[in-house]
Formats: C-alpha cells, sequence, structure tokens
C-alpha cells in the first residue's frame, strides 16, 4: 500500500455501529465501550422497545452517550423486529402506523443528542398487495420523515440493501435507492433526503463501487462499510478500501464513514485501525 493510500485509509471520520458491534454487551453500556475502545461518534439501529418506548429508556440512552462523551452521528426508525426479519415499515400497509408513531419519538432523540442523520428502512414487499400501493405509501411516509428531520435541521438517509440477504426488501440497488431520494426531495421540495451509500450492500449486488460513488456524489449523505462478502472488518475481504475512500475525497464526501460490520468470535474487531486514528479526524 502506498503512503497516499494508507492516508486515505485512515484518514476518516469513523463512527461505529452499536447495533452490530459491542452487541455482547447490554445496549446502554455500549456508548461506554465504544469510548474505552477509542471512538469518539457512534451510530445505533432502533434498538428500543417498540416505536414508543417509555421516557425512562429514552432517557437511559441519552446519558449512556453523553457520560461517555460519545457523539450519535447516526440514528434509524423503527424497523420492526429486524432480528425476525424485518427490513423496515414505511412500505408496508399494515405496520406503517408503527413508522409514524416513531417518527417523532426518534426525531426527539435525534434532537436531544445532536444527531442529524436519520436513517428510514423502505421495507420488505408484502405479497397479494400492489408493489404501486406500497411505493405510494412510502413515498408519503418518506416525506413525512423528511419534514419532521426538517425541524431540527437534519438529514433523512434512504440505503439500498442487498438481494442475498434481503431478497424481498423494495430497494435493491444504488439506482432505486436514488430514485427514491430524488422522488421525496421532489415531493417536499426540502433537498434533505438523501442516499445512503453502504458499499457492503451494493458490493454483494454486484455494482461497480466506483461507479456509484460518482454517478450519485451529490446525493451521498452517508456511508457505511463493512468487507464483503462475510461482512467483516475493512481489509479482511474482497474489497479494495484505500481505492474506494480515495474515491469518496475526490468527490468531495467529508462525512462519516459508518462501521457497520460483524465482529469475529475471540478477535478484536477494530485491529485493523490504530487506537489513535479511531477519532473524529476531521471535526
Amino acid at each position: 500500500m502506498t503512503a497516499a493510500a494508507q492516508n486515505d485509509w485512515f484518514d476518516q471520520r469513523w463512527t461505529v455501529n452499536l447495533s452490530i458491534l459491542f452487541t455482547e454487551l447490554p445496549l446502554f453500556e455500549r456508548p461506554a465501550a465504544a469510548a474505552a475502545a477509542g471512538f469518539d461518534a457512534a451510530e445505533l439501529w432502533w434498538t428500543l422497545d417498540g416505536p414508543t418506548p417509555p421516557d425512562s429508556d429514552l432517557d437511559a440512552l441519552r446519558r449512556a452517550f453523553t457520560d461517555a462523551g460519545v457523539q450519535l452521528t447516526g440514528l434509524n426508525f423503527d424497523a420492526g423486529n429486524m432480528a425476525a426479519g424485518s427490513k423496515g415499515l414505511l412500505s408496508r400497509p399494515a405496520e406503517s402506523q408503527q413508522f409514524r408513531d416513531n417518527i417523532a419519538v426518534a426525531v426527539g432523540l435525534a434532537e436531544s443528542l445532536g444527531c442529524r442523520s436519520l436513517n428510514a428502512l423502505y421495507g420488505n414487499r408484502v405479497e397479494g398487495v400492489d408493489i404501486d400501493v406500497q411505493d405510494e405509501l412510502a413515498l408519503e411516509n418518506l416525506a413525512l420523515a423528511a419534514q419532521a428531520v426538517h425541524g431540527i435541521g437534519a438529514t433523512l438517509l434512504v440505503e439500498a440493501l442487498n438481494a442475498p440477504e434481503a431478497p424481498l426488501y423494495g430497494l435493491l440497488s444504488s439506482k432505486d435507492a436514488v430514485a427514491v431520494v430524488d422522488q421525496v426531495n421532489a415531493v417536499t421540495g426540502l433537498d434533505n433526503t438523501r442516499f445512503l451509500c453502504d458499499l457492503y450492500h451494493l458490493a454483494r449486488n454486484g455494482e461497480d463501487l466506483l461507479s456509484v460513488i460518482d454517478t450519485h456524489a451529490d446525493r451521498i449523505g452517508h456511508v457505511q462499510v463493512a468487507d464483503a462478502p462475510a461482512r467483516t472488518f475493512p481489509g479482511s475481504g474482497e474489497l479494495d478500501f484505500p481505492s474506494l475512500l480515495s474515491r469518496l475525497d475526490a468527490v468531495g464526501y467529508t462525512g462519516y464513514i459508518g462501521l457497520e460490520y460483524k465482529a469475529a468470535e475471540a478477535q478484536d474487531p477494530f485491529a485493523w485501525l490504530p487506537r489513535d486514528l479511531r477519532t473524529s479526524a476531521r471535526s
């Protein structure tokens, strides 16, 4: 690896995903664990109990982040029971209200912690319901979410998942996700909806990642990484991360890079990243 590539690899604003890493710990202990591992920024799926959890749980999560001195950089809206295969609620007629009930709660939590990016998972296709009906409902709900996050100066994110692992998901390519981003911005006129460029999911779909970055640079609102094909730490698989990070730099992306990969048992999941480079280098 050249010195320039080494710089591209490490000179990033890393944010660690506490819903896929540190999962051996209770949720409220993970921000402190992230801090102990050298990180000052973290992101989170919606892992509280239901769309409108007790205030005591919301307060405990706020304290966990503030006491640890970790910045919450990204938060998912309620996506249902992901452990049971749910991939979002907003396009599914029978579950749409759960998403709507969560909007104000998630936005309020984000605002209280200075988080300015919220991700809305689209949902799996519903057998027996016309796809156009599902997509119209999704657009309506995403517009509501975009309006809500606009109130705190935040960005709404929309992402594609990968077909091998989530074959029923409604958005299975960067093209699909960006088309929805453009639709939401057109409907709301707010221009605060962006593409969550998850390089792992796009790689598993067989997309040309450098081309995706070039084509959609102006719409990328956040980047997440894991190596393919096993969703392990960067550098452990097939993806050329120095080239990918260099291309992100070249197109002007200066946001956080979310570490959203699985930790192997009996292995330090962060050994690839020197401790003194885990904080927000560009902040």
